[in-house]
C-alpha cells in the first residue's frame, strides 16, 4: 500500500497540476466556455487507463503460465522505462511546463481548433494515467496483494486532488522542486524493485538465463543450483527464506519497499545495483542547483512562468 500510496500521489499531483493550469489559464483569458472540452478530455484519459487496466488484468488470465510470465516481465520493464523518462522529463520541463502548456492553449484557440483542447486535455492527463497503470499493474503481479496495492493507489490519487485543488487555489503553498526530488529519489526505488521483479518473471519464462532453465548454474559440491558465490552468474544471489518467510509481513514490506525477496537471482541483483546507481547518480546530478545560474533562472522564471 506504502508504495502503490506513493505512485497515485506523484503521478496524481503530476495531472492535477497540469489540469490546473490549463483550467486556469482558460478562466483568466475568459475562455470559461471551453472548460467542458477540456474536462471531456481527461475523462477519456482516465478512460483509457482504466480499460488498459482492465485488458490487462482479465487478458491474462487466457493466456498459458509461460506467456504470463513473458507479459508480465516484459510490462515491468516498460512502466520502469516509462517511470524514469518521466523523472527525468519532470526534471528537466518542470521550470517552463507552465509556459509551454499556455501556448498549447493559445495555439488551439488562435486557430479555432476548440476540439484541440480535448486532445491536450487528454494527452495531459494520459500520459500520467497509462504510467501509472502499468506501473500499478506490475506491482500487483509482483506483490499478489491487489486490494491493498489499488487501496493505496486510490488514497494517493485521492490525496493528489485535493492537493492539486488547493494549490491551484493559493489554499497551500508547496514547493514542488522539493516533493518532486523526493518523490522522485523514492520512485527509483520502487522502479528498482519492479526491475528485479520483471527479470525474475523473464527468468521463470526461460527467456533470461537463470535457476529455472538449462543454463542454470550448478553447485558443484551439491548438484543443485548455487547460492551464493557458487550460482554467480545464472543462479541465485541469496535465499534467507528460511530467516524471512515468502509472503510474511516483513517480505513483504522490504519487497514493496526495496525491492527485497527472500529468494533472488543473481541477474536481480545486478540490475537493480546497476539501475540505482546509474539513475541514482543522474537523478540528483539534475537535481543539484547550479549556483552560476541561480540568479538569472530567478530573473527569467517570471517571464517564463506568468503571473499566477
Amino acid at each position: 500500500m506504502l508504495s502503490s500510496l506513493l505512485i497515485g500521489l506523484r503521478e496524481g499531483l503530476e495531472a492535477a497540476i497540469v489540469v490546473g493550469i490549463l483550467a486556469a489559464y482558460l478562466s483568466r483569458l475568459g475562455r470559461r466556455d471551453v472548460l467542458p472540452r477540456l474536462w471531456i478530455g481527461v475523462g477519456l484519459a482516465v478512460l483509457l487507463s482504466l480499460v488498459v487496466g482492465a485488458v490487462l488484468t482479465f487478458g491474462a488470465y487466457e493466456l498459458t503460465f509461460q506467456a504470463q510470465e513473458i507479459l508480465g516481465g516484459g510490462l515491468s520493464l516498460v512502466a520502469v522505462a516509462l517511470v524514469t523518462w518521466m523523472i527525468f522529463w519532470m526534471q528537466r520541463a518542470g521550470r517552463g511546463l507552465k509556459r509551454a502548456l499556455e501556448g498549447d492553449i493559445d495555439r488551439a484557440l488562435a486557430t479555432g481548433a476548440l476540439w484541440g483542447i480535448v486532445v491536450i486535455g487528454f494527452i495531459s492527463v494520459a500520459r500520467e494515467g497509462l504510467e501509472t497503470t502499468l506501473l500499478l499493474w506490475s506491482m500487483v503481479q509482483s506483490f499478489g496483494n491487489a486490494p491493498a496495492a489499488l487501496g493505496g493507489a486510490v488514497l494517493g490519487l485521492a490525496l493528489a486532488v485535493v492537493l492539486g485543488a488547493l494549490i491551484s487555489r493559493g489554499m497551500i503553498r508547496l514547493d514542488l522542486r522539493v516533493f518532486f526530488t523526493w518523490t522522485g529519489a523514492l520512485l527509483i526505488v520502487v522502479a528498482a524493485g519492479v526491475l528485479a521483479y520483471g527479470v525474475h518473471d523473464l527468468q521463470e519464462a526461460g527467456v533470461l538465463p537463470g535457476p529455472f532453465s538449462d543454463a542454470a548454474t550448478i553447485d558443484a559440491v551439491t548438484g543443485v543450483v548455487g547460492v551464493g558465490l557458487a550460482g554467480f552468474p545464472f543462479g541465485w544471489a541469496f535465499d534467507v527464506s528460511s530467516v524471512i518467510a515468502p509472503g510474511g509481513p516483513v517480505a513483504v514490506l522490504l519487497q514493496a519497499t526495496v525491492g527485497f525477496m527472500p529468494q533472488m537471482t543473481w541477474l536481480q541483483i545486478i540490475a537493480w545495483v546497476v539501475y540505482i546507481a546509474v539513475v541514482g547518480i543522474l537523478f540528483f546530478r539534475g537535481a543539484r542547483p547550479h549556483p552560476r545560474s541561480h540568479r538569472a533562472q530567478e530573473a527569467v522564471a517570471p517571464a517564463h512562468q506568468g503571473t499566477p
